[in-house]
């Protein structure tokens, strides 16, 4: 595969360079469809660990010296750790290996006072989790049914073993990007008005600390981080010649390869992104259907969405450096086998593309985050993200046209609020 440069570009505008000027005379065969995806998988995600281990440096300063200025660094190198990251999830619904491993690194929303302490209005208890306020930072030892767990130092195993998912509820969210997230920002208390979370550095400042046991939320912040790069590494490895996940799709018939990778595209766009991301959360006009609800980054993760789904359909990935990555697609067997079919998928996945770009746009100028767009009362943000949905369904009823026209077969992910949205409240 060719690496080449490109100097100066938007990333929406990168992936939507006309597949036509990279096409191949005949349509690609499908293990050469097979080998870009996965190479690009291992790219992304390779990305990824990358920029957690940046992630990483600026964490272990903002410990040394806990001041503003390296809390803002570390918060920053989180956004853009989330770039590359948020473009893989286009390899969910369909690689056993990616479904099994996601929910360790992406899972949400979390019931953030099973980790540190909360505000008053957060509540005390919840009937769907006993571990609703369990707060693992100022208790060394604490009860999850009848298993008592010495949490006297907190370790990436303490996290992964005992925390996450503990007692079998996905709220308790103990690891991963999310989890990070909060640790850094803390909780945003301010609904669907302006501002994020805004945790002092001195929560982090063990020699003047606001918020108690600033000595565990160190060891917390220090064991997500790592354990965040221990279970990219594995992913790294499972897309690398030879992982499980490549040899995984390079064993499927061809047909079941192609329907791997669509049902990727369809079920993301569909049930996962327009569906639970985004049409929830206007429906229930509720901050907490924000997928990274404590840094208001939201539009960035569903900008980034968009742009992995792209680069997946036209094989073309710009990687962090600027390089673009590029073989063999489903753009040009689509090309070769259904003009029409791909000038129509082009057409709506360039539809969402500019849907996407006003969104970000938007929040990223000031003028209104992601979480005000959702107020009941503010029928311009709703309208944003509704277009964005509205873009997202459209481009997945082309997906679909690809799959009929290919003669493949798919099953994509549905959402209530999509399918049934009287049901939802």
């Amino acid at each position: 595969m060719k690496v080449i440069h490109l100097l100066k570009s938007t990333a929406l505008a990168t992936v939507m360079i006309a597949s036509a000027s990279f096409a191949h005379a005949a349509a690609p065969a499908p293990q050469e469809i097979v080998k870009t995806y996965s190479d690009i998988a291992l790219a992304m995600y390779q990305d990824s660990l990358d920029e957690a281990r940046q992630l990483k440096k600026a964490v272990e300063a903002l410990i040394a010296n806990p001041t503003e200025e390296t809390l803002k660094a570390a918060r920053t190198a989180w956004i853009a750790a989330r770039v590359p990251y948020q473009q893989t999830e286009g390899y969910r619904f369909g690689n056993a290996v990616v479904d099994d491993w996601e929910g360790k690194v992406n899972a949400w929303p979390l019931d953030e006072g099973l980790i540190d302490y909360v505000d008053a209005s957060y509540g005390k208890s919840s009937d769907e989790n006993p571990a609703y306020t369990l707060n693992v930072i100022a208790n060394e030892k604490f009860q999850l049914g009848n298993t008592t767990i010495d949490a006297t130092k907190i370790t990436p195993e303490l996290l992964s073993g005992s925390l996450h998912e503990a007692q079998e509820v996905e709220s308790n969210v103990a690891t991963g990007y999310h989890a990070i997230e909060f640790m850094l920002w803390g909780q945003d208390l301010n609904g669907t008005n302006a501002g994020a979370g805004n945790r002092p550095a001195t929560d982090f400042d063990t020699k003047n600390c606001t918020g108690g046991n600033c000595d565990r939320r160190v060891q917390y912040l220090t064991a997500a981080t790592d354990l965040l790069i221990t279970d990219l590494e594995e992913i790294v490895a499972a897309w690398a010649d030879g992982g499980q996940a490549r040899k995984d799709i390079l064993s499927k018939s061809p047909d079941d390869a192609l329907a791997t990778i669509l049902t990727g595209l369809g079920s993301l766009s569909y049930g996962e992104l327009a569906g639970e991301r985004m049409k929830l959360g206007v429906l229930l006009h509720d901050p907490e259907e924000e997928h990274d609800c404590f840094s208001d980054n939201t539009h960035n993760s569903h900008y980034y969405n968009q742009v992995g789904m792209n680069a997946i359909y036209n094989g073309r990935y710009t990687r962090i450096d600027g390089s673009i990555l590029f073989g063999p697609s489903l753009a040009d067997l689509t090309q070769a086998k259904s003009p029409a079919a791909h000038e129509r998928l082009s057409g709506l996945l360039a539809d969402t593309n500019a849907k996407m770009q006003v969104m970000k746009d938007t929040a990223d100028s000031g003028k209104m985050a992601y979480d005000q767009m959702l107020g009941a009362n503010n029928p311009e943000g709703n309208k944003i993200l509704l277009d964005v949905v509205d873009g997202l369904v459209a481009q997945t009823r082309g997906i679909e046209q690809v799959v009929s026209d290919l003669g493949l077969k798919i099953d994509v992910e549905g959402s209530d609020s999509l399918d049934n949205p009287t049901s939802v409240n």
